[in-house]
C-alpha cells in the first residue's frame, strides 16, 4: 500500500481531479474502458461536475491503475473488485492466482510437449497431434469411473446410505464430473485433480468435511431426492444474490440462511437453529486446509459454473457469520 500512499501524495494538488479523458491520458488506456470499470461500479468517479460529467481524483486514478495492472496479471473482475475493497486479503489473492497461473503453465508446457513430438512425425502430424490430445483427455465416463474407484477405495463413504451418496458430490458431478469437452488447460487442472486424489492427507480432509453432512442425514427432514432439489434451488439463490452484489446482511441473503439451516435442521427441529449455524461455520473452517483450497481452485478451473458456485458458497458462510454477530450483539443488549 506504500505505493498508493505515494501516488496520491504525489497527484494530489489541492484536491485536484482529472476529466475522463485525462484520465485515459495519465493511465494509457481507453476512455470507454474507465467507463466500463464505472458502469460495472469497480471504480467510481469522487465527483461531476454541473454538467454531469465525471472528475476522478488521484486516488480514484490509483484504483484504476491498479486494475489495469490486475486485469493484466489475469484476475477476474470480481477478484478485482474484492481484492480493491479489502474483503479478499492480498495475500490469499496472489495464492489463488499463482496456483491458477500454475495450472495454465503446465497446460502450456504439455501442448508444446505434443507440438514438438508431432513435429518429429511429419509425414502425419494432424493425426499424431490427435492422438495425443485424445489420450490426455478423459471421457465423462472415464471420470465417473475414476471417482467412484477413488471413493470406495478410500471408504469415504462409510456410513453413508447409498442413497445419500449422490448428494454429496452433487455439484461435483454436475460441473466439474460431466463437464462437456474440455480446453488444454481444464485437461491439465483434471490431471493434478486426480494426482490430488491419490493423496493420502487430502482424503483424510475431505473425511473431516464430512461433519456437516453426517448431521443431515441422521434424522433427515426430506428424503434425499427432495433434499437434493432443494439444495439446488438454494444454490441457484444464492448464485443470483451473488451476481447481484448482495450483501451478507441482506434480506435476501438472510433469507437463504434460514433456509440453509432449515434444510440442514433434522426431523425433531422444528426451526432455524443457532447450533447449525455454528456447526456450518466449523464445516467451512474445515474446507480451508491447504489441499482442500487446492482443490476448489482446480475444479474452478475445470468448471466457470463450480467457480460461481464457489462464490456463492463463500456469500452464504458470510450471511451465517453476520447472523452469528448479530445474535450475539442481541443477546448483550438483553
Amino acid at each position: 500500500m506504500n505505493s498508493q500512499k505515494q501516488f496520491v501524495s504525489e497527484s494530489r494538488d489541492q484536491g485536484a481531479t482529472f476529466t475522463i479523458g485525462e484520465v485515459a491520458k495519465i493511465i494509457g488506456s481507453k476512455v470507454r474502458t474507465i467507463r466500463y470499470y464505472h458502469e460495472i461500479g469497480l471504480v467510481q468517479p469522487s465527483s461531476h461536475t454541473e454538467g454531469g460529467h465525471r472528475l476522478y481524483s488521484a486516488e480514484d486514478i490509483w484504483r484504476l491503475k491498479l486494475t489495469i495492472t490486475l486485469r493484466y496479471l489475469d484476475y477476474g473482475i470480481d477478484e478485482i473488485s474484492r481484492i480493491i475493497s479489502g474483503e479478499l486479503p492480498v495475500e490469499k489473492a496472489l495464492d489463488w492466482q499463482i496456483e491458477s497461473l500454475t495450472a495454465q503453465v503446465t497446460a502450456l508446457t504439455n501442448m508444446i510437449a505434443i507440438l514438438h513430438q508431432a513435429k518429429q512425425h511429419q509425414e502425419d502430424s494432424l493425426r499424431y497431434v490427435y492422438n495425443l490430445v485424445h489420450k490426455k483427455t478423459l471421457s465423462i465416463e472415464k471420470r465417473k469411473e475414476f471417482i467412484t474407484e477413488k471413493m470406495e477405495f478410500s471408504n469415504l463413504f462409510d456410513g453413508i446410505p447409498p442413497e445419500w451418496r449422490n448428494p454429496i458430490l452433487l455439484f461435483f458431478n454436475k460441473y466439474v464430473v460431466h463437464q462437456p469437452k474440455t480446453s488444454a488447460k481444464q485437461t491439465a487442472a483434471w490431471q493434478e485433480l486426480q494426482d490430488l486424489m491419490n493423496d493420502s492427507q487430502f482424503i483424510a480432509d475431505l473425511k473431516n468435511v464430512e461433519l456437516l453432512f453426517a448431521h443431515v442425514i441422521h434424522k433427515p427432514r426430506y428424503n434425499s431426492a427432495i433434499w437434493t432439489k432443494k439444495l439446488e434451488n438454494i444454490q441457484k439463490r444464492l448464485n443470483n444474490a451473488w451476481k447481484q452484489k448482495c450483501s451478507p446482511g441482506s434480506k435476501i441473503v438472510q433469507n437463504i440462511v434460514d433456509d440453509m439451516a432449515m434444510l440442514f435442521a433434522n426431523s425433531e427441529q422444528s426451526g432455524p437453529k443457532g447450533d447449525f449455524f455454528h456447526l456450518f461455520v466449523k464445516y467451512c473452517e474445515s474446507t480451508q486446509t491447504k489441499l482442500l483450497e487446492r482443490c476448489n481452485t482446480l475444479c474452478a478451473i475445470i468448471s466457470p459454473q463450480y467457480h460461481q458456485m464457489y462464490k456463492g458458497n463463500h456469500l452464504l458462510n458470510q450471511g451465517i457469520q453476520w447472523k452469528l454477530q448479530h445474535q450475539k450483539s442481541s443477546h448483550t443488549d438483553h
